[in-house]
């Protein structure tokens, strides 16, 4: 719960307030003031009659009531001070700088428990421990370095007060706005998620800059929120870039599905948040303008690297006679021609004599084009008033070509927001009662193909065998040739336990006998022969804690797990997303069908995709379903084999 009092406080107590700017406490202190804070301020400290021009006040209980509070310093009492301010202040948003909550008289662990409960009854917000503070355009409530403005296009959301400082440091080498600053430290309380829809139901763009998202995320919370909210924000005009720390593949999952551009470091993410801060290309074409040669070719190598065209490669030495006046010709050259999209335009180690006039020029090619133009600064020491005249005039820069030229990629091949659209019918009656009967563990065979026709999944016709008769019953109802699988081990290759192409009942016999002396084998399956023209695939649904179903497809056999080429995406699947999936993998060129290799219908296996995301969504019980392989060709594509795990507990 995020209360209007958190982000528009008509008064404000800092409890640790100082003189020394440089304390956490003093430097808050200060940042409200600098920044115009019109509410009251109530300022407690034993030691001073007063604090920066400010009467303080000697104890938390004879502060008047108040809307925000400050915890900025240790005093051993923090529990007991947020119990005050609760209960006796009508305090509605407590954000507390340091790293635990203290206690005279319980424990660190019982202290942060009892304040979550507390705040959760009185309907308080709390930011912290280990927060950084809170700003946007009513206040700026930090204790880092300022450098929030009112009209700024950037809000920031980290569990990091580390990452808040280095991306407030990083605005002023690339010149980008922060407009709003949450860090949310180890809150118990108070997750990103409950930012995000704070920010989602109070949306406004009253200025024409592009809304830019940067989150920093330990952990999620509600990801089902998470994704709501990012797909709504997006969907109204903003751009959301975030760092998760962790590697796994659920979360790339998640950001894709929420349609959050993800970085991996700082760097990045203060590159990629400046990029979008005007926007990003339409296109992959981008033309670079330049007066150094090497940087020029490593960005454009980079992009091209990563799938962006580089169509024009043009220099141009503004130091030797060239003017201003060429750069703008250039620029309204790239702006006119339909095959380019952007227009990087690199300085290199000599200062212009004509800097002031150059930077007019990019600024007002900024304001002016449609396409988004990028001004690359590789000598810093160079050209340092004439960054500093630029940013002054709103505008944003760049220093590093290889990070700029990977940020730039990341956001041109990010893919934009696919509409959800309804999941394929399921009898979902059938379903259940198929669950109800089963044991929990690995389902049986039998019951696996009835629940894949219960999903509408697409499968190879079989029969079960538990006996010598039955299997030699089996294949002659099916026709031969035939192939004899076991049932019970979970890698059937490797125990020897297929049998393919048997074309006559002595075969079978042998080859049933054989298998039957394999160490945990529980009864066979019979299935037709497939012809050779097939490409086998895999399509496989896994569930994690807090997030939806995660499905992957990818070739079967060993080549995703030699190749790590697999896609993901999180129930539900759209077709769009299913299509995505697809064609997202390095083997693409392989189901699209490659030289006289006959391909995959790309419809069927998508629906198989489907399928599999409106299962799993309908039956929380599925744990694990592995469908593999998978047969497929421009006629058909089959569901061969398949294993579901169950858990009703």
């Amino acid at each position: 719960m995020i209360s209007k009092e958190l982000v528009a406080p008509k008064s404000i107590a800092i409890i640790g307030a100082s003189n020394d700017i440089l304390s956490p406490g003093g430097n808050l202190l200060k940042n409200l003031i600098i920044n115009n804070y019109e509410g009251n301020i109530y300022v407690v400290s034993e030691n001073s009659s007063s604090v920066q021009g400010i009467s303080t006040y000697k104890k938390i209980q004879d502060i008047p009531d108040t809307d925000l509070a400050f915890m900025a310093e240790d005093n051993g009492s923090i529990f007991e001070d947020i119990q005050i301010l609760c209960m006796k202040k009508t305090c509605k948003a407590i954000v507390v700088f340091p790293d635990k909550i203290s206690s005279a008289k319980i424990t660190e662990r019982e202290a942060l428990i009892q304040t979550r409960k507390l705040c959760s009854d009185f309907r308080v917000t709390l930011i912290g421990p280990n927060s950084a503070g809170i700003a946007n355009k009513n206040f700026c409530g930090l204790y880092t370095k300022s450098s929030v403005k009112k009209d700024g296009n950037i809000q920031i959301i980290s569990s990091s007060r580390t990452i808040i400082s280095k991306i407030t440091e990083s605005s002023g080498v690339y010149g980008f706005n922060i407009g709003e600053v949450y860090s949310l430290g180890y809150s118990p309380l108070t997750t990103i998620e409950e930012i995000l829809e704070w920010m989602d139901d109070n949306w406004s763009n009253n200025n024409k800059a592009h809304r830019v998202i940067a989150i920093y995320i330990e952990r999620i919370a509600n990801s089902q929120t998470m994704i709501t909210k990012c797909r709504s924000l997006i969907g109204k005009g903003a751009s959301i870039v975030g760092v998760l720390a962790s590697p796994n593949e659920v979360v790339a999952a998640l950001f894709s599905k929420c349609g959050i551009i993800r970085a991996y470091d700082v760097e990045e993410m203060v590159n990629i948040v400046s990029i979008l801060s005007k926007g990003r290309p339409n296109g992959k074409n981008i033309s670079i303008l330049t007066q150094a040669g090497g940087p020029a070719v490593l960005l454009a190598d980079v992009l091209r690297q990563n799938g962006v065209n580089v169509p024009t490669l043009f220099f141009e030495d503004y130091s030797f006679g060239k003017t201003s006046g060429h750069l703008s010709s250039l620029v309204d050259a790239n702006e006119k021609n339909p095959d380019i999209d952007g227009t990087v335009v690199i300085f290199g180690e000599k200062e212009t004599s004509n800097s002031s006039e150059v930077s007019n020029v990019i600024f007002r090619k900024i304001r002016q084009t449609k396409k988004p133009v990028y001004p690359l600064f590789v000598s810093e020491s160079s050209y340092e008033e004439l960054i500093k005249e630029f940013h002054h005039q709103g505008g944003i820069s760049f220093t590093d070509e290889v990070i700029f030229g990977r940020a730039l990629a990341k956001v041109i091949n990010a893919p934009m927001i696919k509409e959800e659209g309804s999941l394929p019918a399921i009898d979902k009656y059938l379903i259940k009662r198929i669950i109800d009967e089963s044991p929990n563990g690995f389902m049986p065979a039998f019951m696996v193909q009835e629940l894949l026709d219960a999903s509408g999944i697409n499968r190879l016709g079989q029969h079960v065998a538990l006996e010598e008769e039955e299997a030699i019953n089996a294949a002659v109802s099916i026709g031969y040739p035939v192939v004899l699988k076991v049932l019970g081990p979970l890698h059937k290759t490797e125990v020897d336990g297929v049998s393919l192409n048997i074309t006559d009942e002595h075969t079978l016999v042998s080859e049933y006998r054989r298998m039957s002396n394999i160490e945990g084998v529980t009864g066979f399956i019979v299935q037709p022969m497939i012809d050779d023209h097939v490409t086998e695939l895999q399509v496989s649904c896994v569930r994690e804690p807090n997030f939806p179903p995660l499905v992957s497809c990818s070739l079967g056999g060993i080549f995703a797990d030699a190749m790590q080429d697999i896609s993901y995406c999180l129930s539900p699947i759209s077709a769009a997303e299913a299509e995505q999936m697809i064609q997202s993998l390095k083997a693409y060129p392989i189901i699209k069908g490659y030289r006289e290799q006959e391909g995959v219908n790309e419809v069927m296996f998508g629906d198989i995709i489907r399928r599999l995301s409106a299962l799993c969504l309908a039956v929380p019980e599925i744990t694990r379903i592995e469908l593999n392989p998978i047969f497929g060709n421009e006629r058909d594509v089959c569901v061969v084999g398949a294993r579901v795990k169950i858990d009703k507990n």
